[in-house]
């Protein structure tokens, strides 16, 4: 047996028109049961005619055309009232007359174009029928019937245009959202390449430079210019897995070597290969469920030493990691003592990123001066946000 679910699958899949003929083919079915005869939409006061060769054609023009309704609104429209006036003038008053207020739905919800035009030329062409079926009557019927069933015309039509009203705020809505997606994630890529590669660049260059002072130390030189191999080429990698993330065919959960707070030590080795004295002091065990925060963790390790190595190179540097069992705590700070220290200068942008990341995880975070110089970063970060 096909599950339900499969079977709507499958009648999801086929065409706008052959999902819309059953409605018609219904409506027509109806129309010629014996017990609801005389019993459909009444413009008029015509006395009820029974059914004669014309009526199939009458009521074929009602219901058949609903199969366009999506497809071809303004043409389902056109047909029904066609069928619809002949019903009428015919004076069948068959159940087939609901079509009309379907086909108005349909039209003020799915009409992309000529909407005004549609609706004055439906307007103009009641006129006539109006005029017809008086002249037709006994002239027992006002002109405010006529006016109240051309109202009731229009609240389907109107129906009609609300709904697609809603549809369009809906559609505005999820391509807000997903513009908003693409832009904070490329947000996002843009704080790692800056991490990355200022981080990696900054150490390469300190280390260069300390090598020109080398030349007469040939194991001293030999050790700062592995150094600086070793940095590019973990440049390289990181910058190569943040390539594989722009990547459309990159899973989502195969693991990616994103950061976390166990490379701490090897990122506060390389600071001091670079030249920079630092103090690590690691308290706790990280969380098995930390979620974001062993990443942010350390990207603000990272972007802290990496202003140290740039605005306080040799000062003395100490970090500070405690996990606890809600939160992980970052300092970082410099005492002044190095030949440039104090607050980092640049564009701001690695510091206003990193307070951007421990903002999104609900923690604290703040960069200021020390009190006997230097300066001090700090940040809380909540654990357990898988965001």
């Amino acid at each position: 047996m096909i599950s339900p679910r499969r079977l709507s699958g499958r009648w999801q899949r086929l065409d706008v028109t052959v999902r819309d003929l059953p409605l018609g083919l219904l409506i027509l079915a109806g129309s010629f049961l014996p017990a609801l005869h005389g019993n459909g939409t009444r413009v008029g006061d015509l006395p009820t005619r029974p059914f004669d060769a014309l009526t199939a054609l009458a009521l074929g023009l009602e219901c058949l055309p609903l199969a366009l309704r999506r497809r071809e609104p303004a043409v389902c429209l056109a047909l029904v009232s066609l069928g619809f006036a002949v019903d009428q003038v015919r004076a069948y008053h068959s159940v087939a007359g609901v079509a009309l207020p379907l086909a108005l739905l349909s039209a003020g919800a799915h009409l992309d174009r000529h909407r005004r035009a549609a609706a004055l030329l439906f307007s103009a062409a009641y006129v006539p029928l109006a005029v017809v079926l008086h002249r037709l009557g006994s002239g027992g019927e006002t002109a405010s019937e006529f006016v109240t069933f051309y109202l009731a015309l229009v609240l389907a039509w109107g129906t009609g245009a609300w709904l697609r009203s809603g549809r369009a705020a809906e559609a505005e809505h999820r391509r807000r959202v997903a513009e908003d997606t693409r832009t904070a994630e490329r947000t996002r890529i843009a704080r790692e390449l800056h991490d990355v590669v200022t981080h990696h660049v900054t150490a390469m260059v300190v280390q260069a430079e300390a090598a020109r002072y080398l030349t007469a130390a040939p194991d001293r030189l030999d050790r700062t210019l592995t150094a600086v191999t070793d940095t590019g080429r973990l440049a390289i990698a990181d910058l190569r897995h943040l390539l594989d993330l722009l990547n459309p065919d990159h899973g989502t959960g195969g693991g990616g070597r994103a950061p976390s707070a166990g490379r701490l030590l090897t990122l506060v080795e390389r600071t001091r290969r670079a030249g920079q004295p630092v103090e690590f002091t690691e308290e706790g065990t990280p969380a098995p469920s930390s979620g974001s925060a062993d990443l942010v963790a350390y990207r603000v390790v990272q972007e802290a030493l990496t202003n140290a190595l740039k605005y306080a190179h040799g000062s003395r540097t100490s970090v500070r990691v405690r996990h606890g069992a809600k939160e992980i705590t970052v300092e970082v700070g410099t005492d002044g003592s190095g030949s440039a220290a104090g607050s980092p200068g640049g564009s701001g942008r690695g510091l206003a990123g990193l307070r951007e990341r421990v903002d999104v995880l609900g923690g604290e975070f703040s960069a200021e001066h020390a009190p006997g110089g230097g300066f001090v970063v700090r940040a809380r970060i909540p654990a357990g946000n898988p965001s």
